[in-house]
């Protein structure tokens, strides 16, 4: 759990990594909630947490800041652990959801879990929501996702931010590597931000933090480099895309590895835009050397495994 200056009381901070998003519990004294869900398989884990947290109550509201596996990918979970509670999510996916279009939605592109849920209402930006006996503002922030939202409590000032604010940066520009500008939007969710005036931070991923001028910083220049730069920017994002899988695999067989790069929807689209004169092996294999040599991964002629 963190904690940092400024948080409400009503408010916990499960800090989990980079597998897994961060998860937000509120507790009220009519209702309990929980903002982003962790990755499918962590989904053990956000369920003990919250669990020991809430000490016998239900859970009775779940909501995710976006659609990415990393923050919905325990909403399965909850729903059956907790069937009564109402989940919400932005609106720009929820046909999607609803239908369940795995082709439209990011899983399958980019070769990441996350089991079918439901969804029960619509988080709308330029509303409040009460959460845990607070009202907090709903606001749009596309960049990262375009239909992400953040969440800021105005008395406290406190903002969850999900990918779109770190303390040393933001998510990768997803609409970007599928040639659709977004730093544009990246920037004005940084304005709005700054605008907000939070005094504390609740990130999607790392620490909550109070140096949110500072953030904002360096989240502008790391901005102002990616857009003179995208092909750095696409490589990064490959990068990420491999390390998330080797966070969930730990270990695979190179034969393995192999077939999941080939068959992740999402490589050879971003090598086809961006690094076309690569063969995908080829391309992959050379994000996969960078990464053993930052020491993030190993890989020998047998196997593939996390660092």
């Amino acid at each position: 759990m963190t904690v940092a200056a400024g948080l409400p009381a009503q408010l916990q901070v499960f800090e989990r990594g980079w597998l897994s998003s961060n998860n937000i519990l509120l507790v009220g004294d009519q209702e309990t909630a929980l903002v982003d869900t962790g990755y499918a398989s962590h989904s053990d884990q956000t369920l003990a947490l919250v669990e020991a947290a809430l000490g016998g109550r239900p859970l009775d509201l779940v909501l995710n800041t976006h659609l990415h596996s990393d923050h919905c990918g325990g909403n399965a979970a909850l729903q059956r652990r907790h069937p009564m509670a109402r989940t919400l999510i932005p609106p720009g996916e929820a046909a999607q959801v609803r239908s369940w279009n795995e082709e439209a939605l990011s899983f399958r592109a980019t070769g990441q879990q996350c089991p079918r849920f439901r969804f029960d209402g619509l988080l709308a930006p330029a509303q409040d929501i009460a959460l845990g006996d607070l009202a907090w503002q709903v606001h749009a922030a596309p960049g990262h996702d375009p239909h992400s939202i953040i969440l800021f409590e105005p008395s406290s000032r406190t903002l969850i931010s999900a990918d779109a604010l770190w303390e040393s940066g933001f998510g990768i520009v997803f609409p970007e590597l599928a040639g659709e500008p977004s730093f544009d939007e990246v920037a004005a969710t940084l304005d709005l931000i700054e605008a907000l005036d939070p005094i504390c931070v609740i990130p999607g991923h790392g620490s909550t933090f109070n140096e949110v001028t500072t953030a904002l910083s360096v989240a502008r220049r790391r901005l102002e480099a990616l857009s003179r730069d995208p092909v750095r920017h696409a490589r990064h994002a490959l990068k990420v895309l491999i390390k998330f899988k080797l966070l969930e695999l730990q270990t695979t067989s190179v034969g393995e590895w192999k077939a999941w790069v080939r068959n992740t929807p999402y490589f050879d689209a971003i090598r086809a835009r961006f690094f076309a004169s690569s063969s995908l092996d080829a391309l992959s294999a050379e994000i996969l050397a960078e990464l053993v040599e930052a020491g993030a991964a190993f890989a020998d002629d047998a196997q593939v495994r996390n660092r």
